[in-house]
């Protein structure tokens, strides 16, 4: 044995020294490090031994910046064709469901990326690389494939073209570029995508895909000499092309004065938007110009807030500007209700950015944007999962590091830097929004092309690492032995997990319910306005004050209420959490209601109805809900229509919400949910002494909600002029989480319409039939054992003019599935994707905090968890098959709404 050890940690050794020899280390920077292949292939690793997933990501650099004339999509089509298969992975959504992967695939302008979040064993590790390696080369790219897989794209493409936000956006971003791509959607031209040869499609596949036009970023719980090992493993063996990579050469010219866009359709929300071409996201002035768009549009301190909506002429705004490899755009839209006056606000929207050159950024304006940005970029940076697919915007613009050099740029801007460049970008001439204006003599901005991004970023090396954190043990057993719960002496209920995260990250939840049926009778939208309206100022501090406090304390903190209900998140990291529960508890006990600041929210709230007036998906849901009531008006769990929702904001006042708040807030039923880096003991001191004194004057009684059978019904809605349709249906099952027959409907629907691309439903109608870009189903489960009231849900989105296929491949599924039953190999495939994907939920605090508070809230603990995995693992296709026949019924028993341009 003794031997064997030994000759073992010599072929180690031996491999280790291999990839040195292969691989070489590039840069290293904050925690990630960068290597080379002989191929040309480069790879980054960030270990977080916190993470309890590993997330791999590749970024090839090919978006639709790239792509020539007729190929118009094309780097989007092949994104969807590359989850295809390839002769050693013939079904990546089936794998990638068996592994309860978290994946995806995201095409921008100047990248594609691939990436797949899953549990951090060195099993799936191989398996996420091998699969990369396979599919950067070997996709089938098949002609049968595209022939479904073209409709499914032209379907997404339907579903953008329903919304006149993305259609105005699109139009205006479109006439603002003469030549370069940038003036094109990602998504493509609809006859570029239904006509595309499978020739070109593969000849574009084998141009880009190659090892040395991609990087690979693994992040998350790995050892890093194995996982380079693996790496070169899996890719070595690829070889770089002989026919070198050219970059596109196109610039765009300066601009010559404004243009003006107008499209008119279908619709009821007026929009008013505006665009600036901008430098690239390795230009300093693109630092400069995330400075300027907070300092105009952030809410509530910015310029255009403060012009447009806080004096409410319009509803809400927001704005974008995407790091870019070459010059980009900062892009301003505005929401305006019908009843508001549209060319006021454009008048007042280039008024205040035309006269920006007189009225120079302040420098309390630009702390508190810098305080903004680099709070949002703190709060990325501790999060290795989503760091990964986030680091694929920075590395299509040049380099990873790029990331790290803007944040150093936005934290040292000056005021001269900022309003510099606010002067030279915001121009009239280089607007697209309004009509063009001939002048004399034309003032122009003329951004270089990018340039020499190898020295920018050669030498950096990046700020102090963040703490790692531990490596925190998901088992069931594990988590339950690390909560420290029980009932503070105010009657809170906690449970509080002390662990360390990197960046010493807290996430917490604190909730209270109060109220029974009767007194919360007659209520309606009263409750959500009132826990609306706590960050919106206190009897201590304004809402910028909030804001700002918020800010430079890197913390989040978010209010939710529903009937008697109420419900605060808050998201900080060790240094700073008890500044944050000292501020949360202010504006818990001591809101101020401010008249404006619920005007805002009514406006707000009463545009977001209007512009959903028209959309299939809101009023397919909407008229479900309307069908299914079973409860008077007024009561607590009354459906309102859509004209009751209004009539219910309109008529809010001031008082309504004082009165409520005087009667219902208070600890009642409260819970108490932390997780990371905290301090258990003066967590719960804080909790005990803060809240000693506030109470309901009612206290809470669950509002019972039993099962009650869904009204039969297939109905339409007619949407005129929507490009895009809905059908979305509920089927009633009487059962809790505690039946015995839970874990078979749990996995029965995981193959029915969960799972990645690959359930019945999805093979279908997206992958055989081509007719959807969504489609699928899932089993909401009661956790109430007096309620019972649980539902199984279908839906699909599509081009209206396929609606008789989705009817038929419902029917014939659903049917096909009572019938036949599922086989072993589903069943094997979706207990271990359900499994892998319940761990990688118990590895992300805010998933955790969530199922600890309903543990509480249902008196029951992890061992109740633990039992339903056994549960699963010992299902059979017998007793799954058993429970399917049992509770599912066809399709024409189901309640259904269709939504779209049917006629």
């Amino acid at each position: 044995m003794k031997t064997k050890h030994y000759l073992t940690s010599l072929f180690f050794l031996a491999c280790v020294a291999f990839v040195q020899a292969q691989m070489t280390k590039a840069a290293s920077a904050e925690g990630i490090t960068e290597y080379h292949m002989a191929n040309g292939l480069k790879v980054l690793l960030f270990p977080d031994n916190s993470a309890q997933t590993i997330t791999v990501n590749i970024t090839y650099l090919v978006g639709s910046r790239h792509e020539g004339y007729g190929e118009k999509g094309m780097a989007h089509l092949l994104e969807h064709m590359v989850f295809k298969g390839t002769p050693n992975h013939p079904d990546i959504p089936q794998e990638l469901s068996t592994r309860g992967a978290r994946p995806n695939g995201t095409t921008y302008y100047d990248r594609t990326n691939y990436y797949e979040t899953f549990n951090a064993t060195e099993d799936n590790l191989d398996w996420a690389l091998d699969l990369e390696a396979d599919r950067m080369v070997n996709s089938y790219i098949a002609a049968k494939d595209l022939e479904s897989e073209f409709s499914v794209v032209r379907n997404e493409f339907e579903s953008s073209e329903n919304d006149p936000t993305s259609v105005l956006m699109d139009k205006v971003i479109n006439s603002a570029y003469l030549w370069h791509n940038y003036g094109n959607s990602t998504i493509g031209n609809r006859s570029d995508i239904e006509r595309v040869p499978i020739e070109n499609l593969k000849a574009f596949y084998k141009k880009f895909y190659r090892p040395d036009n991609a990087v690979l970023m693994v992040t998350g719980k790995f050892e890093v000499d194995k996982t380079l090992a693996l790496i070169e493993k899996k890719f070595s063996k690829i070889a770089k092309p002989t026919t070198p990579l050219r970059d596109s050469h196109t610039e765009e010219p300066a601009q010559d004065g404004e243009k003006t866009v107008t499209v008119s359709r279908v619709g009821d929300l007026q929009l008013v938007s505006a665009l600036y071409h901008t430098p690239a996201g390795s230009d300093p002035d693109y630092a400069a110009m995330s400075v300027i768009e907070d300092v105009l549009a952030n809410e509530p301190s910015g310029r255009l807030y403060k012009d447009l909506v806080e004096t409410q002429k319009a509803s809400s705004l927001w704005s974008y500007i995407p790091f870019t490899r070459e010059p980009g755009f900062l892009y301003i839209n505005v929401d305006v209700p019908s009843d508001k006056n549209a060319d006021e606000v454009q008048a007042i929207l280039k008024n205040t950015l035309d006269n920006l050159k007189d009225n120079s950024i302040t420098q309390e304006e630009l702390d508190r944007a810098k305080s903004n940005l680099s709070k949002q970029i703190d709060q990325i940076n501790r999060n290795s999962s989503y760091l990964a697919t986030y680091m694929s915007e920075f590395i299509a613009a040049g380099d990873w590091r790029l990331a790290f050099i803007n944040r150093d740029r936005i934290e040292a801007m000056t005021l001269a830097q900022v309003n510099a460049a606010m002067t030279k970008y915001l121009i009239p001439s280089n607007r697209t929004s309004g009509r063009f204006y001939p002048t004399k003599e034309p003032v122009r901005v003329s951004i270089p092309h990018t340039t020499d991004i190898a020295a920018l970023v050669k030498d950096y090396k990046g700020k102090e690492v963040m703490s790692a954190g531990e490596a925190f043990d998901v088992a069931y057993d594990a988590i339950q032995s690390r909560i420290k719960g029980g009932t503070l002496a105010n009657g809170v209920d906690y449970g509080l997990i002390e662990k360390s995260n990197r960046g010493n990250t807290v996430t917490l939840s604190f909730s209270g319910r109060n109220g029974d049926v009767t007194s919360l009778t007659n209520k309606g939208m009263i409750p959500r306005f009132t826990a609306q309206m706590l960050d919106k100022g206190t009897t201590t501090r304004t809402r910028q004050q909030i804001e700002d406090e918020l800010s430079k304390l890197k913390s989040s903190i978010s209010f939710r209420g529903s009937n008697g209900n109420i419900y605060t998140t808050i998201s900080a990291t060790e240094e700073h959490l008890m500044p944050a529960m000292e501020l949360m508890a202010d504006m818990l006990k001591n809101p101020f209601f401010d008249a404006a600041e619920l005007e805002k929210l009514k406006t707000a709230a009463l545009a977001s109805l209007e512009s959903n007036k028209t959309e299939p998906q809101f009023l397919a849901s909407q008229r479900l809900s309307e069908i299914n009531n079973s409860y008077p008006k007024g009561h607590p769990l009354y459906a309102m229509s859509i004209a009751e929702q209004e009539a219910a904001i309109k008529s809010l006042t001031v008082a309504d919400l004082k009165t409520f708040y005087d009667d219902f807030y208070g600890l009642g039923k409260s819970i108490l949910v932390g997780i990371g880096n905290l301090d258990a003991a003066k967590l719960s001191t804080f909790i005990e002494t803060e809240f000693a004194d506030f109470r309901s004057k009612n206290s809470y009684t669950k509002i019972s909600d039993p099962h009650k059978p869904v009204k039969i019904i297939n109905e339409n809605i007619i949407t005129p002029d929507k490009q895009n349709a809905m059908t979305l249906g509920f089927m009633d099952i009487k059962i809790s989480e505690d039946n015995k027959d839970y874990a078979a409907l749990n996995i029965a629907s995981s193959i029915l319409g969960g799972g990645v691309l690959n359930s019945r439903i999805t093979e279908r109608l997206r992958q055989n039939d081509g007719v959807s870009y969504g489609a699928g189903a899932g089993f909401q489960a009661d956790s109430d054992k007096a309620d019972q009231n649980s539902q199984m849900y279908l839906y699909a989105i599509y081009a209206p003019a396929n609606y008789d296929k989705v009817q038929l491949g419902f029917k014939e599924e659903i049917a096909r599935f009572i019938t036949d039953g599922i086989t072993q190999e589903e069943l094997d495939n979706a207990v271990n994707g359900w499994i892998q994907g319940q761990s990688v939920s118990r590895a992300k605090d805010n998933e955790l905090s969530s199922l600890v508070n309903n543990n509480i809230f249902y008196d029951r603990d992890m061992t109740f968890q633990k039992d339903l995995e056994t549960k699963v693992t010992q299902l059979t296709v017998a007793a799954v098959n058993a429970a399917i026949k049992k509770y599912i019924r066809t399709f024409d028993k189901w309640s259904v709404v269709n939504a779209g341009d049917f006629k």
